[in-house]
């Protein structure tokens, strides 16, 4: 079985294709089409005409690539740049109408848990009970769980890009004052969700996104040529010296830095402000970075549905929509520690 998965970013619109072999996705072609819609649209504001010309196009090309490629009418979905836009759903709708692709948002929950699926199966059942963290432009989505989903989920306002534009934007590097803003913020947000954690006491943490691969490598862990089955760790030691040299660079000058590329530059220190102060908060001296997150839990959640798999993207596609998700809800969106942490982070 092909099958295929389009994710639309906060930098790029990346299309997965892969085959189903042995109940794993196997990549047999990706492709990614820049966007950078964050760096364009502001945490909360409307995204800009020209800007959903850029997705429409993208997307549709995304959808004409995964036909060549033997997988047409992929799942697509948008994180938390497009989710948290007032003109959200008629960016939707314009999408879906000129592509025939539905693309959709995803509630931060159901992203966390997805990605949390992603990384347990590449992590294995060896690694016990597991801490997700997960930075992305937008949001920060961080799960722990002992089995094939987490026990726990939350999403939270904590996206590199986001803090970028809110707190390091006016100065560059930033003063030492802005940047304990920054900190005292971070720390505010993550109290309640980096306290269920440490009470948990995971076995093992895992780092998602490309923010953390980046970081990853200016700490020393191995370049990505080197292939996705070395390990690479991060510790917390090392990701504290990494806030301190990219603080005393400005954006133009940290992508000469192991690791950084250039378009993740300016949200870089930001980024690494909300891994180390997560992982002091929550009592992990070191993460493992996974390369399967969000992209890869769609692919295999599509694997275990087989033929309903289409079915059971339709209704998880319209919990980004509806106000009452019809039931039975396909995650365990409901599960009392999922509401009370989500809800309690958010206040």
């Amino acid at each position: 079985m092909r099958i295929s998965v389009v994710d639309v970013g906060s930098k790029t619109v990346r299309l997965v294709v892969a085959d189903a072999v042995g109940g794993a996705p196997l990549p047999v072609h990706t492709a990614k089409w820049r966007l950078r819609l964050s760096e364009q649209v502001a945490p909360g504001q409307e995204i800009p005409q020209e800007a959903v010309e850029r997705i429409v196009q993208a997307v549709s090309e995304a959808g004409r690539t995964a036909a060549r490629w033997g997988a047409a009418g992929p799942p697509a979905f948008a994180t938390a740049v497009v989710r948290g836009a007032p003109n959200r759903l008629d960016v939707l709708r314009t999408v879906r109408a000129r592509t025939g692709i539905a693309l959709c948002t995803l509630p931060g929950e159901v992203e966390a848990e997805l990605t949390f699926l992603g990384a347990r199966r590449w992590m294995g059942w060896r690694s016990g009970p597991l801490a997700l963290l997960d930075i992305g432009g937008g949001s920060l989505e961080v799960a722990f769980g002992r089995g094939r989903l987490p026990d726990f989920a939350a999403s939270l306002p904590l996206g590199a890009g986001r803090l970028t534009h809110e707190f390091l934007a006016q100065q560059d590097p930033p003063s030492p004052e802005r940047l304990k803003e920054l900190r005292r913020h971070v720390r505010h947000q993550l109290r309640d969700v980096a306290a269920r954690i440490r009470w948990e006491g995971p076995r093992t943490a895992v780092a998602t996104s490309r923010t953390f691969q980046q970081l990853g490598r200016l700490c020393g862990a191995a370049p990505g040529r080197h292939g996705p089955f070395v390990e690479r760790r991060v510790q917390r030691a090392a990701l504290r010296r990494a806030v301190g040299q990219l603080a005393a660079l400005p954006a133009a000058e940290r992508a000469a830095l192991p690791g950084i590329s250039a378009p993740r530059a300016a949200q870089s220190l930001a980024g690494a402000v909300v891994g180390h102060t997560a992982m002091k908060l929550m009592g992990l001296k070191t993460v493992t970075v996974s390369p399967w997150a969000i992209r890869e839990g769609v692919l295999l959640r599509q694997i275990e549905e087989g033929a309903a798999g289409a079915s059971w993207w339709e209704r998880v596609s319209r919990l980004g929509e509806d106000p009452a998700p019809p039931d039975p809800v396909p995650l365990r969106l409901a599960a009392t520690a999922t509401s009370t942490a989500t809800s309690t982070a958010r206040g």
